[in-house]
């Protein structure tokens, strides 16, 4: 009984070190991010792509309303993975960050310097009682001094910069198949083809034009765009990975079982 009430001591206490050296709430807040839908990033050798699975839990709710990619200053965007609400305050931090960078500096703030910005502020959720860490996890993607840049943010506050990542449910197995097939020096538009290839792997080799979202920042334009969904739509029947109308309908039933 002693033993179990002390797990449950490290268990409760965000700022109490497990005997193993672990916070518990932190890799709870890891496990958050797992049960989130997959989110890609790619740096190509001309901008960033990120893309992520956006598909809804019903034929009733409208796809515009599901936010997994964000624009967080015109160079940069961010895609997420895990609790939308701890994702939206994330941004919205991060978009504090940007303007202040300008009005302050008069010029576009780092990549590098907004993604540590971001986990230096994750991280004080993981030191101070009464709080609880984000359970998300972010790509932060976009044009630095003509350079792309990538970098992950982990829950405990931990910054990784990438040359493609993967993060939300099936993070290791959509990794295998990045560390595959990519390849640097690859365009943008290849990087797009390959960021909805991987989101396949986890969706049955298929997906729906409206069920992804694919944004790309271009060093020759450093300005964040979301592809059209008719975009979308002709590159993944260039590619055969467009779900069919039946393939469609299976998942919708899958949802409601």
């Amino acid at each position: 009984m002693q033993g179990q009430s002390q797990q449950q001591a490290y268990d409760r206490g965000i700022t109490i070190f497990s005997p193993d050296g672990r916070l518990y709430q932190v890799e709870y807040a890891r496990e958050a991010v797992k049960r989130g839908t997959a989110s890609v990033g790619i740096r190509a050798e001309d901008g960033v792509v990120l893309a992520a699975d956006k598909r809804a839990r019903s034929p009733l709710m409208e796809p515009e309303s599901i936010e997994k990619l964000h624009k967080a200053d015109d160079h940069v965007g961010v895609a997420s993975a895990g609790h939308v609400a701890d994702a939206r305050q994330l941004i919205d931090f991060a978009r504090r960050q940007a303007q202040v960078n300008r009005l302050r500096y008069g010029e576009p703030v780092g990549i590098e310097t907004l993604t540590k910005n971001i986990t230096d502020h994750i991280q004080q959720y993981t030191q101070v009682g009464g709080a609880r860490p984000f359970g998300v996890a972010l790509i932060v993607g976009g044009i630095e001094n003509g350079e792309p840049r990538l970098f992950e943010t982990d829950p405990s506050g931990t910054p990784y910069e990438w040359q493609a990542l993967s993060i939300g449910s099936d993070r290791s197995d959509l990794r295998d198949y990045l560390e595959t097939e990519y390849e640097e020096g690859v365009s943008t538009d290849e990087a797009v083809g390959l960021a909805l290839d991987t989101l396949a792997q986890s969706n049955d080799g298929e997906l729906s034009p409206d069920g992804v979202g694919v944004a790309t920042i271009t060093v020759d334009d450093p300005e964040y765009a979301e592809r059209p969904v008719d975009e979308i739509e002709s590159i993944l029947d260039e590619r055969d990975l467009l779900a069919t109308d039946e393939d469609e309908a299976d998942d919708e039933n899958a949802d409601e079982e």
